[in-house]
This record gives structure tokens, sequence and C-alpha cells, in this order.
């Protein structure tokens, strides 16, 4: 048989022999020899009955079960409330009258698929946030797919000289922990970092420019003008259609920056508020900063220089496939009434 099988439980019978040879005196050893039962069991044994004065099974051993009743109500508890703990829901059990220990309450939680993860950070969505997303999408949920294909995506990302550790994962062996290769340098106010502004559309990447100090409004309007309608020719989009999309960033609903647009006389693509999940930008952001970490940059200069080589090497099939699937945005934000989605 399996030794790493469990042995079969013993019999009152066997117990009450252990007991009686240790009161006559008998070791721990020559009892498991006689009656062919493990040392440890024997010991177990006589220690129980000097604590509880008997071998019988103690009440609440082995695995406690719920009815169904209670398991309902325990998911309708964490569906209501994902963050109440076990222990919470313990409480509100026994204060019905229904004693079953969180451990229990952990497992039925487990075999419904409700398992604990930790929760996703999304931004901070109030009433009126929600309201506007969920209205830019019903506008634009139809909108034919030449018209996404023809807007230039913008936005600005800081990249870190140095990736946060909770961001990156090795693979090593216990003694090899503080190996040159298996750590993060670390240096006091983390390095420095570099704030760029990109834009992309479905044909491609668009043009990147570092950011050099505090960007103010009249920063953001050079940016765009140097960048901008370069972009526009070099992804060839249409002159007469083509559609600006930016987010509501104070430097670019600035009062200055608003007459400067409109003394473009371009199409500006009404953005609501908090939607970074509705930019696919932001997917292209997470790829490049993974792609600068992995070559690892010991200074701000060499930083940069990574970023506008990986950046124009984010294949275009990449873009083409974000802004194909633009439309599965929106129905995810109508289906969530405006709340936040995976994206």
């Amino acid at each position: 048989m399996d030794q790493r099988k469990r042995r079969k439980e013993l019999s009152q019978e066997i117990r009450k022999k252990i007991i009686d040879k240790h009161v006559k005196g008998k070791g721990y050893k020559t009892i498991s020899k006689q009656l062919d039962v493990p040392v440890t069991t024997v010991a177990h044994i006589i220690q129980k009955f000097k604590i509880h004065g008997t071998v019988a099974n103690l009440p609440g051993r082995g695995r406690r079960k719920i009815d169904d009743k209670s398991k309902r109500r325990i998911i309708r508890m964490v569906t209501k409330e994902p963050r109440k703990t076990s222990k919470e829901i313990q409480g509100e059990l026994q204060a019905q009258g229904t004693s079953v220990s969180d451990r229990t309450i952990r497992r039925c939680l487990s075999q419904s698929g409700l398992h604990g993860r930790r929760p996703r950070r999304t931004p901070l969505l109030k009433t009126n946030h929600k309201k506007a997303r969920l209205e830019f999408a019903k506008l634009h949920v139809d909108k034919p797919q030449r018209f996404w294909e023809n807007v230039l995506w913008t936005d600005e990302t800081k990249i870190e000289l140095f990736a946060k550790a909770h961001q990156l994962y090795v693979h090593r062996r216990k003694n090899e922990t503080y190996q040159e290769k298996n750590t993060v340098p670390s240096v006091k106010h983390g390095g420095g970092s570099v704030m760029f502004w990109g834009c992309f559309a479905a044909s491609g990447t668009g043009c990147l420019e570092s950011v050099q100090g505090t960007m103010k409004s009249q920063d953001y309007q050079g940016i765009l003008e140097r960048n901008v309608l370069a972009s526009v020719r070099k992804l060839g989009l249409s002159r007469r259609s083509w559609v600006l999309q930016q987010d509501n960033d104070p430097k670019h609903t600035a009062k200055n920056t608003q007459e400067w647009l409109r003394g473009k006389h371009w199409t500006i693509l009404k953005w609501p508020s908090m939607s970074s999940d509705l930019n696919p930008i932001e997917h292209l952001w997470k790829e490049l900063k993974h792609a600068v970490w992995k070559r690892h940059p010991s200074n701000l200069r060499q930083l940069e220089q990574f970023a506008h080589e990986e950046w124009a090497k984010i294949p275009a099939e990449k873009c083409r496939s974000l802004i194909d699937s633009y439309r599965n945005r929106l129905i995810a934000v109508i289906a969530s009434k405006g709340c936040a989605t995976k994206y």
C-alpha cells in the first residue's frame, strides 16, 4: 500500500488497549510493538487521554459540511459585498444561529468559483464621469471603422529609469536572491524618469517626443505644432477627415490651448474624463516600458534613446489590431453602464 495514504483510523478497542498497557507501566515502544501501532500514534492517544480523559473522537473533528441554504447565503453575501472577509461572514452566520468555521466558508466560496483576488486599480469614477462615458460610448458605438482608422490617438506617459520591483519577476533558486542578475537596481529618489508625448493611428506609431521639465500649456502647444501634422502625413491619414484625440488634462483644456486649437481648425474628438481604458495607446505605453526596461538603461539619456528605438519597432499590425477591435471597448462601457472596463 502507498505509504503516503492515510492509515485507517484505530478502533476504540485498540485505543483502550493502548491506555491499559500504559497504565500498567508499559513504554511507548513496547506498546507499539505489541499492538503494531506507530509510536507517534501511541504517544498521541496517550496524550489525548491525559488531557481529555477519553479516547473517543472529540466534537468538531474532521471536515465540516454546510447545507445548501447556508451556501447560498454565503454566496449572496460576497456577491453583494465582494470585500467581505470570511471572518465577517462567520460572525453574521453565527448571529443568525449557524456555526461555521471561516475555513469552511473559504472552501465553499472557492468551490463556487469565488476566489480571493487583489482588486484591480481603476480610476475613481463619479456619477458624472460614468454618465459622460456612457454617452460617449452610445454616440460612437455605430461609427464606421474608417472613422476610427483616421483618429490620431495621443497621450503622455512617464518612464522610470529603474522599473519598480513589483512590475518584474525573476526565476531564481533559493540561494540566488542577491545575485546581480536577480536584483533590481535601487537608488535614492528612484533614479529619475522621462516624460514622453506620443501618438499612433491604425497604420502605425507616429512621433514620440520627450518632455523637458514640467509641461505647461505653451509647451503642449509646441509639441502639437511639431508632431501632429508630421504624424498625420507619416501615417497616411485623410487630410480632410482625420480627427485628433486628446484627454482632458488641464494643459489640454486650458483656455489658451483651446484658442490655439481653434486657430488650427483641427477636428477634436470630444473626450470623457477619467477614460484611459478608452484610449488604446495605453497598451502601447505598457509594451514600450517593458521593452525599454528589458534593455536595462543605466542613465536617462540611454532611457530616452531606447524609448525612441523601441517605439519605432512596434509593429503596424499591433496598432491595426487595437483599432480594429475598438468597438468592443465601447460595447464594454455600455454593458458596465459607464463603469471601468477590463481595457
